[in-house]
């Protein structure tokens, strides 16, 4: 079903086909992972084609932390799994991936995703920085004439590289948010979408359906947000624009936080870190896990997230210890 939406998708939807693929979506957690797994697929065997370094998925790095040992040994149904997975999206490539040549190639658009305890922040083709919470998706498309990202689903903060010839275009749901170099935070739930700008300005317009063309809404300036509900009419639930003291926007961008960032770190390092900010401590309890490198970026206080994800590949496991101790060994 996914990849039928994905079809569809690329051939064109209209804002109630769209508005169908996102509530199928948000309908069941396993829908939309689904389309992030076969966007990300896509995009790495486009890059088969033609490597670029510069225009690489960057991957969920909390979702890859811990996870470097089990790269050298994988199972062999891991690698069916993953092998057959390409075979059928090649093979679905041949139906429906749109055609391309030297004289219209088609744009690559890198794909960024987050789990439920994941973030990322990726520098784009253009030095824009972008920052996804927890369970987002954002959708990259630049062209010549205009930077464009499409945030699917979650919150994301952009901070982006001025450039007047090259407006920066966020689209969430029916509202699109522009800018030329400022810095702002988009939200997009299955009630509203919250613009809240950090720094300079934004002007936003909504494609209310049914309208001949987008309603410009008010334009925002540092320290407002600005709620549009996408489940009724605005006759209904009009916009709203509010100034948020310093502390509350602080609250609101609480999820962009300290992280710990390791890279090629020994396990024990890591979890030396970790204890330093928690009251629950994790011991390693087999000293051949004292060198395991480690690469990932990490909430400090989010100790239960990183030791589900070390736990996930079956190489390792925890053992939990009243309420405030892990022990970490060797999966037998």
């Amino acid at each position: 079903m996914a990849a039928a939406w994905l079809a569809q998708r690329d051939e064109g939807l209209t804002a109630e086909e769209q508005a169908d693929f996102e509530r199928w979506q948000r309908a069941d957690p396993r829908h939309a992972a689904a389309v992030a797994r076969l966007e990300q697929t896509w995009t790495a065997l486009l890059q088969l084609r033609e490597f670029r370094p510069e225009s690489r998925v960057h991957p969920d790095r909390d979702l890859l932390a811990g996870k470097r040992p089990a790269a050298r040994i994988i199972s062999f149904p891991v690698v069916a799994a993953v092998a057959g997975l390409a075979a059928a999206l090649a093979l679905a490539a041949l139906t429906w991936w749109p055609r391309s040549d030297a004289a219209n190639p088609a744009p690559e658009q890198p794909v960024y995703a987050t789990t439920a305890d994941g973030y990322q922040r990726v520098t784009l083709e253009d030095s824009s920085v972008l920052e996804l919470n927890s369970n987002s998706l954002a959708r990259v498309n630049y062209r010549p004439a205009e930077r464009r990202v499409q945030l699917v689903r979650g919150e994301a903060h952009f901070t982006v590289a001025k450039n007047k010839q090259r407006p920066f275009v966020v689209q969430a749901g029916t509202v699109a948010v522009r800018a030329v170099g400022t810095a702002f935070n988009v939200r997009l739930d299955e009630a509203n979408v919250v613009v809240l700008v950090t720094e300079g300005r934004v002007k936003v317009e909504n494609r209310v359906a049914g309208a001949a063309a987008p309603v410009a809404l008010p334009e925002l300036g540092v320290g407002q947000r600005l709620v549009v509900p996408v489940t009724a009419g605005l006759e209904t639930n009009p916009v709203r624009v509010e100034s948020l003291p310093p502390e509350m926007m602080e609250q609101s961008l609480a999820w962009q936080g300290p992280r710990l960032r390791f890279v090629e770190t020994p396990l024990a390092s890591v979890v030396a870190q970790f204890n330093r900010h928690n009251q629950i401590q994790i011991e390693l309890g087999d000293a051949s896990l004292v060198n395991v490198p480690v690469d990932g970026s990490f909430r400090p206080d989010n100790v239960e997230a990183f030791i589900r994800l070390l736990e996930s590949d079956r190489s390792i496991r925890a053992e939990r210890i009243g309420q405030d101790r892990i022990v970490l060994r060797r999966a037998r």
